[in-house]
């Protein structure tokens, strides 16, 4: 008989995320049982969309939406629109976004969506076809106490919008809380747009805190200039931070006397680039990442920062921005040469804390102001830190190893309390 591939191990990304948590779970002796409960996803759906394009065609898409954990509360992660989408990679994310609601204290489980299909090839009418169709295809298994989806590559509140109406409509009545990320008018929450890289620069305060330093003044780098990095400029530069370096897709640009971030993003949103700033002199990603500052944040792509380079990295502290931006033996590298890193699934948390409170909000129809959002973001963000540095100092590990241990310990307790591991 024809053996099945099992197309979870069958994925790189899966695998190696999988070996992560055994590895943080042998360090803290997690119980196996609870271990092997958090390997495997609880649901996969994997769903045929047809959609109807302009020119008359109708073409199939596939999508997923894998709901991982819900013993802390229900799903909660991303969707994206992407080419490379399969089901290993949702299927990682989503084991993530588990681990990541757990170290946060979010009364969340982990979950993670996405649709194979390039969004910047579809019209604006053909991705709103899409997104409704994908909506009543995975209607069954979401909701404000099932799952509830979120922004992510590719998507946007837009996209939001589409799917709470098209979920509203089949229900008979709106229900706000279905999805996060929505715009203000709909049930949003103020602070969203800026809170992934708002968590980013309330991290850098208490990364430089640590080595009894203050941002204002401190010099800062960022790759990447889009959703997280531009915000982690725009937060960074209001509260004193040098930033001397940012790049996007066209390359990098350096300022040593730090750059005029309001100035840059004024340029940035006339031009859909920061090539050609005359505000500051053009450089390579790679300078960028090598320059000698005390807070490197790598906000763009995975494995930017590997044995390739990591020798070259000179940075005090990074700060992970992007998911995987640090391999794990650059990790280990940069451990042993006395780098701090705040590893991305607590130092890019803004996000889902922000969603989770647009969650709260809309549940209880009572909104609150920016100002609010920003403080019960710092205070989280602050007291998670603290949780996972001081783990870090009575176990002698790096950052990394202590925020997944503390993320493991907490699933295991409330999968003991439950009776899920016995």
């Amino acid at each position: 008989m024809e053996q099945i591939q099992d197309p979870l191990n069958s994925s790189r990304f899966f695998r190696n995320t999988i070996s992560l948590i055994e590895s943080v779970a042998e360090n803290v002796q997690l119980d196996p049982a609870t271990l092997s409960t958090l390997k495997r996803p609880r649901r996969i759906i994997s769903v045929s969309i047809p959609v109807r394009m302009d020119d008359g065609r109708l073409l199939i898409f596939e999508g997923h939406r894998v709901q991982h954990n819900q013993v802390l509360g229900p799903f909660k992660g991303g969707l994206r629109y992407h080419p490379t989408v399969h089901v290993g990679e949702v299927a990682a994310l989503a084991t993530l976004m588990t681990l990541k609601n757990s170290l946060l204290g979010l009364p969340l489980g982990g979950a993670k969506g996405g649709v194979c299909v390039d969004p910047n090839l579809m019209s604006f009418g053909e991705k709103e076809r899409l997104t409704r169709r994908f909506t009543r295809e995975i209607a069954p298994f979401i909701g404000h106490d099932k799952d509830i989806p979120a922004p992510d590559v590719g998507t946007d509140s837009q996209t939001m919008a589409w799917m709470l109406d098209t979920y509203s409509l089949d229900t008979g009545y709106s229900q706000t809380g279905v999805v996060t990320g929505k715009p203000v008018a709909i049930g949003g929450s103020k602070g969203r747009d800026s809170a992934t890289g708002l968590g980013v620069v309330y991290n850098i305060i208490k990364a430089l805190e640590k080595k009894k330093k203050e941002i204002d003044g401190a010099t800062i780098a960022i790759q990447g200039f889009g959703k997280v990095g531009m915000h982690a400029a725009i937060e960074a530069y209001k509260l004193g931070g040098k930033v001397v370096a940012v790049s996007d897709v066209s390359g990098g640009i350096f300022n040593g006397d730090g750059i005029d971030i309001d100035e840059l993003v004024k340029y940035n949103n006339a031009n859909k680039t920061i090539e050609g700033f005359s505000g500051a002199k053009p450089i390579s990603n790679e300078e960028l990442l090598s320059l000698e500052v005390e807070v490197l944040a790598p906000c763009a792509l995975e494995g930017v920062i590997n044995k390739q380079n990591v020798e070259d990295i000179r940075a005090k502290i990074i700060v992970e921005g992007a998911n995987g931006p640090v391999t794990n033996a650059a990790n280990d590298r940069l451990h042993e040469k006395g780098t701090m890193i705040v590893p991305d699934v607590l130092a890019n948390g803004g996000g889902v804390i922000v969603s989770y409170f647009e969650w709260v909000q809309d549940i209880v129809w009572l909104f609150w102001e920016e100002n609010e959002v920003r403080e019960k973001l710092k205070r989280i963000i602050f007291n998670c830190f603290d949780t996972v540095y001081t783990h870090a100092e009575e176990h002698n590990c790096d950052l990394r190893t202590a925020a997944l241990s503390v993320s493991l310990l907490r699933l295991q307790t409330a999968l003991e309390l439950r009776g899920q591991t016995r």
